[in-house]
């Protein structure tokens, strides 16, 4: 590694840390040339599968293409930065997990609305628009009937809440 500063190749590691739940380890150094500290992160080199694209093309996966798609879903809503995050992570870990060399988008794109759907329905729908390119206003009509169903059956599937018992 070298210094950023004078660009000698030998430093000494000061201090090292986890961070990131234990995926990335932190390092101090100090170049033992120009005696200035600076930090490097190592992490496990991530591979993922080819992803197909609906006209059969390949793509590489593109995280930050898939960050950028979840913010405009979720601009102006009440939708964190780190939620965001949090959502590409856990479906880089599926991606990673599923130990495939091609995944369909469609595969990707249902796993981004399933989890937007949790997050934000108003997000939800607005990708949704988007990825299932709704022709006109009955199929963008269908998707919110579809959604408004489910909310349905959720709040009859959970139990009615009880009143506290006096002692």
């Amino acid at each position: 590694m070298r210094c950023p500063f004078c660009q000698d190749p030998e430093n000494k590691v000061i201090d090292s840390r986890e961070s990131h739940e234990g995926s990335v380890i932190r390092r101090r150094r100090e170049c033992l040339s120009c005696k200035r500290r600076f930090t490097t992160y190592e992490r496990v080199e991530e591979l993922y599968p080819l992803i197909v694209k609906k006209d059969g093309r390949r793509e590489a996966f593109d995280r930050e293409k898939m960050l950028n798609g979840l913010k405009k879903a979720c601009e102006k809503r009440p939708v964190s930065a780190a939620q965001l995050e949090a959502t590409v992570e856990d479906i880089e870990r599926m991606l990673q997990g599923m130990g495939e060399k091609e995944v369909p988008s469609s595969s990707i794109g249902e796993q981004v609305m399933r989890r937007l759907q949790q997050l934000d329905e108003v997000a939800y729908v607005r990708f949704a628009s988007v990825y299932r390119s709704f022709r006109d206003i009955s199929e963008f009509m269908h998707e919110l009937k579809d959604l408004l169903e489910d909310q349905e059956r959720e709040r009859k599937a959970k139990p009615p809440a009880t009143a506290p018992k006096d002692g």
